[in-house]
């Protein structure tokens, strides 16, 4: 594996980690709320991801349909309907507040034989999203066992405040990619294995993706050396021109034109993150949440702190 591809795989398993809330100064509720917050909550018994409702619900131990009648309440897109509704709630101070407000909005976004559960489960997934924030990061995001460790904690968290039903709809398919991710990062890393054992290994943890997560991962693979070409020309500090001399030679002239696209895409995207990021360290709450809403759209904002996070520790805290 090229360093760019484990780099991506690093990175992978670290946005997955922090779109979850996984350390202190992430989500809705301030540093200060938040240690108070969890220790009065206390355990409660009993989150790139399909969004299709009514699809079945892959399992834990490996992508397998679900058997008997499916759930559609259950379906892999409710994570994203919870989601919706946090960000439709606006941030407060305190996590009672949060869940009256989504308690409020239910009735808006499910129906009303789905109502009840929605709210019952609205108010774990708060629960659960408080005790997240207690949890702390790796010490070393390109250090496997310390990501596995930050994978097994937030495992025991979830297992406490879902059932194993909901557990899956939430998060089954996030967690397939985690458990391949961090495969793939384990087998990079193992100096005992030669380059073919490692291909080998590789294959075979590929092999236990379910079907569409492999069609995903081939098509991604596709793009691998277009990345790690990108992020030497980056190092660099090529300019336009260069930058398309050395993609046309290789893919062409209408991917040269493509790629320049996405560079000048990722230009804006990082252009508007340092904005915000500027703005979280002056801003009032309501000025800030002008600017979030001002800058970006809401699918963009669902990966907003996860974004800001993978930058460093000062541009995702204000």
């Amino acid at each position: 594996m090229k360093k760019a591809a484990l780099a991506a795989a690093v990175a992978s398993v670290a946005l997955l980690l922090a779109g979850a809330a996984l350390w202190p100064g992430q989500g809705i509720f301030s540093a200060g709320d938040r240690g108070q917050n969890a220790a009065a909550s206390g355990p409660q018994i009993s989150g790139e991801h399909a969004s299709m409702r009514g699809t079945p619900i892959a399992t834990r131990s490996g992508g397998q349909a679900a058997s008997g009648p499916v759930d559609h309440f259950l379906a892999p897109g409710l994570r994203f309907q919870l989601e919706a509704l946090w960000l439709e709630a606006g941030e407060v101070g305190d996590p009672a507040t949060l869940k009256q407000r989504l308690l409020a909005l239910v009735p808006r976004h499910f129906s009303a034989n789905d109502a009840v559960r929605a709210a019952q489960l609205l108010e774990r997934y708060v629960d659960y999203r408080v005790a997240l924030s207690g949890l702390k990061p790796p010490a070393d995001w390109s250090d496997p066992h310390a990501l596995r460790q930050a994978l097994e904690a937030r495992q025991k968290v979830r297992a406490r405040h879902f059932t194993p039903e909901e557990h899956d709809a939430l998060f089954a398919q996030e967690e397939e990619l985690d458990r391949y991710t961090l495969a793939r990062i384990e087998i990079e890393r193992n100096t005992q294995l030669g380059a073919a054992q490692k291909d080998t290994a590789l294959r075979d943890a590929e092999r236990q993706l379910g079907a569409e997560h492999r069609a995903v991962r081939a098509e991604a693979v596709q793009h691998i050396a277009a990345a790690a070409q990108t992020a030497s020309l980056d190092a660099q500090g090529a300019g336009d021109v260069e930058r398309h001399a050395q993609r046309r030679a290789l893919y062409g002239d209408a991917a040269a034109h493509n790629l320049a696209q996405l560079d000048r895409e990722e230009r804006e995207w990082q252009g508007r993150l340092s904005e915000y990021a500027a703005a979280r360290q002056s801003q009032s709450q309501p000025q800030l949440e002008a600017t979030r809403q001002r800058l970006f759209t809401p699918q963009e904002q669902l990966r907003l702190d996860a974004a800001l996070a993978l930058r460093g520790p000062g541009a995702a805290s204000r």
